[in-house]
Order: structure tokens, then sequence, then C-alpha cells
């Protein structure tokens, strides 16, 4: 069974091959959304046929090395593709087939009548190709070529209406194309792709392997806990997992790749590429074990983005903007799950976010087409009578986000929180803590503007609910959304809190070298879940008080705070600064110093004044091809009788 690893990866690929080559000539939207959507509904098939077989496998015999063929050999580098299935790829890879197809056959209702149909399919199947070979590969060059493709793909999906104007929220307004987002995020990402190459270097130089075994069964030997080399490695990769998913400093791009398609939107945040960051740090868990200070600077910038990013979305009146930012604070809640130890929690956040995340977005697609491409939510309202399973659907994903038990945010976002006080500190936790609250406002500030109230669009409109083959999706994920942190009820409310277990046997190297957290009693358990679904509680309430009962109130907030207000709006002008101080200076350091200094006066000047010696001693050579036999001859005899006195002389 474990044999058929390389079949999930392939069947994307041939796929992506299919559409990509015959597409356009198929002239057939369902044979291409047909083929687009099987492969992945194949890949999920084999994936979960695998996971049933490791659930009936002794937990010492789960992990298996499927070696494909040699990659390349040099030296004492020698690279395999072969795919590592454990407990953590495995369910990596369920949600990646899973969600992904779930999105496929959604982008089906969603970009019927476009032209380049075809195409969005083959860049779809191959964004999951090069997703599975990240979270599958067994070595950290081959996640690597996962880790650039997807970086490839979100370019060319997120641009792939490339010539339409989006808003990028108060910065250059009006100036800015879906090409300019998806070269932001190409070059934002490049920027953390260059640590994560640095730490490649720097790991085959401590371990004398790329392989993860290799290095992860020699780091306990080779590293004691603090080691320099293993901070600066763990450092550069999560800087690497700071550009993949929107951490600080390198976030920028995450909001302006709302300007792709909305399907686009789903795959990145909730399936695929964002998520790869945490995948790779869960990973890598033995080496950050190891970095106890690398662990801190993880937590204390994921801990630092969630509040950082929901206070941006407070704001927002973009609907697919909020749900950008929240997808940013949410995947700071991971990293501080991961920073304080706790990766198996981290990875249920993975989990569970996938499932809401992916039914935000959709259903915020299923809007904005009923809407006919509006996407501002203050031009909304009232669509839920419109839009009935849209918004039972959307309202599931927002209670779910919102941490209201029993659905799956809960107990993925209580388990963090509960291990961010136990294992981190109280300041971590009162940061979550007030973050879930401004969560729950914000997503319920949305729903209230979105679907509730007054409807305030224009006559040209007529909202109306999404064909079946988009709601049927929607449908399928708000019951995973409901049921699907079942898996990690804690003990404490009578359950075994089964992913952590599940997960046990990968994380059991770092886990030996963290502290482990003091004995806590049931009742403390219990008052931070209550916290918790208090400040949930109190951000819904607050959100439809102000937006459904007082909207006076809210108008009379952003006027009397005008300039927080303002602050907030444009994003703390983090784009403004990294203009004025990364981006003009670097466009101006090139047109200036490299291309009109060093281009053109150095090397072009270089090239031509070789150009022009090389003419003047051609003409002058050019001058003794006369074509004159007169002075052929006379050249010989003065050529014979110079020889004649040389020979003479000696």
């Amino acid at each position: 069974m474990y044999n058929l690893v390389s079949y999930i990866t392939l069947l994307p690929l041939l796929g992506f091959l299919i559409n990509g080559l015959f597409g356009k000539k198929l002239h057939s939207e369902r044979l291409s959304g047909l083929i687009g959507s099987g492969v992945i509904g194949a890949s999920f098939t084999i994936a979960a046929m695998m996971f049933l077989e490791m659930l009936r496998t002794p937990v010492e015999d789960r992990s298996h090395v499927i070696t494909v063929f040699n990659w390349m050999s040099a030296g004492s580098l020698s690279i395999n593709v072969a795919y590592q299935v454990d407990q953590l790829s495995i369910l990596m890879t369920l949600i990646v087939t899973g969600v992904g197809f779930l999105i496929h056959v959604y982008s089906i209702g969603y970009m019927h009548g476009d032209p380049a149909f075809w195409r969005f399919f083959a860049y779809l199947n191959l964004f999951i190709f090069m997703m599975l070979n990240l979270v599958l590969a067994n070595n950290f060059l081959l996640m690597f070529l996962g880790w650039e493709g997807v970086g490839l793909c979100s370019y060319l999906l997120i641009g792939f209406w490339h010539d339409k104007k989006f808003d990028t929220g108060g910065y250059k307004t009006g100036s800015a194309t879906t090409s300019d987002a998806a070269k932001k995020a190409f070059v934002v990402n490049r920027i953390g792709d260059f640590g994560f190459l640095i730490a490649m270097f720097l790991i085959f130089n401590l371990f004398g392997s790329l392989t993860f075994e290799d290095v992860f069964s020699r780091a306990s030997a080779l590293v004691t806990a603090g080691d320099k080399t293993i901070f600066w490695i763990t450092l550069l990769l999560f800087v690497g997992a700071t550009g993949k998913s929107a951490q600080i400093p390198l976030f920028v791009w995450l909001p302006d790749a709302m300007a792709g398609p909305t399907p686009v939107s789903a795959l990145i945040h909730a399936a695929t590429m964002v998520t790869a960051g945490v995948y790779m740090v869960a990973r890598c868990s033995i080496l950050y074990a190891l970095a106890p200070a690398t662990m801190e600077i993880v937590a204390i910038i994921g801990v630092a983005t969630a509040l950082f990013a929901a206070t941006m979305g407070l704001v927002q009146n973009d609907i697919k903007k909020v749900l950008a930012y929240s997808t940013i604070s949410q995947l700071g809640y991971m990293f501080l799950g991961l920073g304080v130890g706790g990766f198996a929690s981290g990875i249920f956040h993975v989990m569970t976010h996938a499932f809401f995340k992916a039914l935000l977005f959709l259903g915020a697609g299923a809007v904005i087409h009923a809407m006919h491409e509006e996407q501002d939510i203050q031009n909304m309202g009232g669509l839920k009578s419109k839009m009935p399973t849209t918004y039972k659907t959307f309202l599931v994903a927002a209670l779910a986000i919102a941490g209201i038990p029993p659905l799956s945010g809960f107990f993925s976002k209580d388990e963090i929180l509960f291990r961010a006080f136990t294992q981190g500190s109280v300041v971590f936790w009162l940061i979550g803590w007030v973050t879930a609250g401004l969560t729950a406002f914000y997503m319920f500030r949305l729903v209230s503007l979105t679907f509730e109230g007054e409807e305030r669009w224009g006559h040209d409109k007529h909202p109306h609910e999404a064909p079946r083959v988009m709601t049927v999706p929607l449908i399928v994920l708000a019951v995973l959304s409901i049921v699907g942190g079942l898996v990690g009820i804690p003990v404490s409310l009578g359950g075994g809190n089964a992913i952590e277990h599940w997960l046990e046997p990968v994380f059991e190297r770092a886990q030996t070298h963290l502290s482990t957290a003091t004995e806590i009693s049931s009742s403390l358990e219990y008052i931070l879940m209550a916290a918790s679904v208090i400040a949930g509680i109190a951000g819904i309430y607050l959100a439809r008080l102000l937006y459904l009962k007082r909207t006076e109130v809210a108008t009379k907030l952003s006027t009397s705070f005008k300039g927080i207000y303002r602050l907030l709006w444009n994003k703390y002008y983090v784009d403004e600064v990294y203009d004025v101080t990364v981006v003009t200076p670097t466009v101006k350091i090139s047109d200036k110093l490299l291309w009109k200094g060093v281009d053109v006066n150095v090397i072009d000047g270089m090239v031509n004044v070789t150009a022009k010696l090389t003419a003047g001693a051609s003409g002058w050579l050019r001058r003794i091809q006369g074509g004159v036999a007169q002075g052929y001859a006379l050249a010989f005899v003065v050529g014979v009788i110079v020889i004649l006195g040389i020979l003479i002389l000696r």
C-alpha cells in the first residue's frame, strides 16, 4: 500500500500535463474540470487508503520511506526523490488533497465561462503536485523543490487575470493590477526562501546529509541545546517560514494575493502554501527543541502577528481582505503553538483552519459571484434570504473560527492557548486571548454587514444562491468544521486527544529535549476554556450590537478615533514604510548605479572600447589586402629579402 505514495503526487502532475497540453484543444469545460478534479480526488482516495492501513499497523511500523529514484550524487551528497509516509505527512496529505478536491469541484462553477478555464485547472493541479512534494519529501532539497514550486504556482494563479485592477487598501490605489500582486508575492517569498537555502547549506555542513532521518537522528548526538550553529539553522529556516506563512515582517504579500480568483485564495490560505511554513517547523521539531532561543522567537513572532493582523482585520471592508488578515492572524496562533513546544496543537489548528477557512473563502466567492464581482461589504447586507445555503455554511465557519464550542476551531485554538499558558507565559496567553475576542468581533462584523441588516445593493444587482457544484463543497466543509475538532477533545472533557496521540511518535525526539509542563488541575483548564469562550461570545455580541442595532455608535467611534482608524485602515503603513526604505532605494540604486553606472558605463563601456580597438586594428590590417597583384609581389619579395638577411646575419 505504501508503494502507492508516488501515485499521489504523479496524478496531479498528470492532470497538469493533460490540461496544460491539450486543454485548449478539448474545447470542453466539463472535461477539463473533470480531469482536474478527478486526479485530485484519486490522490485523496489513495491517501485515505494508506491512512486506514496505517491505523491497522502497530505504531512502531507506521513510518516508511519510499525511494522513487536517485536524483543527484556529488561527492558525499546524495539526494533521492523519496517520500516519507508517517503520521504527520499522511495527515497533511489528506488535508491538501481533501480540501484541494473540494476547491477544484467548486472552481468548476466559479470559473464557468472563463476563456482560460483549462489553464486555471492546469495551474491548480500543478499547485497540488508541488505541495504534495513539499509535505511528503524525506529530505530538505525535495522539500525545497516543492517549496519553490508552490511559490511559482501562487505567482501564476494570483496573476491569472493579469490585467485586472484591484484595490490595495489605500496603498497606490487604482494603479495596481493582479500581475503586480503576483510579483509582490513572488519577490517577498524569495526573500524568505533565501534564508531556507542558507539553512540547507549549514545543515549539510553540520550533519553531512540533507535527508531528514540522517539529520534528525544525528542532531541529538552532535548538538547540545543552545549551540550557535543550530540556532542559526533554525532561525534561517524560520525566516523561510515567515515568508511562506506570512508572518512579521514578510506578511505584506498575502492581503494583495486576494487579487486572484477566489478559489485560488481558498487554496493558498486553507490547504496549501501558507501552511507550508508551519509544517516545515513541525517537521524539524527536534532541531527547534535544541534551539530554545529560536523557539522563543517563533512564539513571539507568532503571537505578535496574531494580534497585529487581527487589529487590521477590524476595519477592512473588502470581504476577502478581512479573511486575508484573519489567515495571517490564525497562522500566528499556529506558530505560537509551535514556539511553546505544542507541535501537535499547531498541526491540529492547521487541520481545523483548513476546513473553516476554505469554507469562508468559498462562501465569500459565492457572494462575490452573486453580487456581480462586488467585494465591498458596505454595499451588501440582507443576503441571507437570497443565499440561505451560503449564509448557513458561512455562519458555521464564522462560529468555528470564533472558537465557539463544540465546533472545530474551539478545540484547536483552546489547545494552543492552553499550551501558551502552561508551557509559555501568561503574557502569551493574554495576547492570544485578546486576539480570540478580536477574531470573533471582525468575523461577525463581516457576517452582519454581508448577510444581515438592510439591503444596500443597487437595483442593477440580483443576488441569488450559487449552483449546486459550488454549494455542495460548502456543505461538506461546514460538516467538517463542525465535527473536525472531535479528534482533539482533551482528556478533561472526556476525550482522548486522539490527534495528539497520533502525532506523538513524530515529535517524540523533540519532546525529550523540552521541559514538560507541570501538572495542571482540571479546574484551571476549565477556567481557561471558559475565558476563551467568553472572549468569543463577547466579540460576537459586540459586533452584532454595533453593526445591526447601534450602527450610529460604530460611525461615531470611527470618527472619534480617526487617527487609530486611519492607522488600521492603512495597515500601520507597513507597505509605505517598505516602499520608502526598501523598494524605492533598491529601484534607484538599480537604475542609477547598477544599470547606468555599472551596466552602461563600465560593462557596456568596456565592450565598446574593445569593439573600437578591434575595428581600428581591423581597419589597419585591411589595407594589406588591397587587391593589387603588384603589391602582393612586392610584399613577397621584401619578405624573402628580410628572411635571407636574418639567415646571413646569424
